[in-house]
Order: structure tokens, then sequence, then C-alpha cells
């Protein structure tokens, strides 16, 4: 598969992603990691999602605490917030008019009055 164009529609429904895992609770940048690679087409590295965990909640989408970890540096734990859960339902209702849209031209294919 050629990772270039696979890239490209991964990253931009990275924020979509990264919501809809908070939707299981409060996690660390770790968790997080791990709760998207158990879909391997959704795994992501740390220097993509820290940017945007940094950016969600700059835009308070999501809330952030630090905590002791038992080893190494404080963790830091995000979970949505009230304004992260309705920004996530309309990226979800989102998602599913443009995958109907993508899937319909799929299967139907360009309409003839298109083919000119």
């Amino acid at each position: 598969m050629d990772k270039a164009w696979s890239s490209q529609l991964k990253k931009g429904l990275v924020e979509l992603c990264v919501l809809a895992a908070l939707q299981e609770g409060e996690a660390y940048g770790y968790q997080l990691l791990q709760r998207l690679a158990l879909e391997s087409l959704l795994a992501t590295t740390e220097s993509t999602l820290y940017p945007i965990l940094s950016r969600l909640a700059d835009e308070k989408l999501v809330a952030v605490r630090q905590a002791p970890s038992p080893s190494g540096p404080p963790r830091r734990y995000y979970r949505l917030t009230a304004q992260g859960r309705e920004h996530l339902r309309q990226l979800s209702a989102y998602w599913g008019q443009l995958g109907s849209a993508v899937n319909k031209l799929l299967a139907d294919g360009v309409p003839e009055k298109c083919n000119d």
C-alpha cells in the first residue's frame, strides 16, 4: 500500500479517533495510543498524538490533569469536556454523512451527465 495517500486519509481522522477513544474515559497519552492501536489501521505515533491533545486542550475540548506516575515523570490524563462531547457528536454525524456520500459514489459510479 502506498503510504503517502493512506497517511493523508488518516491525518484528517486522528482528531475524531482521539475524541472517540476518550469516550471510554480518562486516559494518559500512552493509553490512548494503545486504545487506537487496537484497530491496526488507527494506530498512530506520539509525534502525531501529543500535538493534537495539546490543541484539543487549548480549545477546551479535553481537560487535563497531572498525576504522579508509578515510574518516571508525572502523567497527564485527558478526558472529554462537555464541549468535547458535543464536538465529537458533530464530527461523528459529519463522518456518517461523508462516509455515506463516498460509499454511494463508489457503489453507483459517476452519473452519466458528468461523463461529458
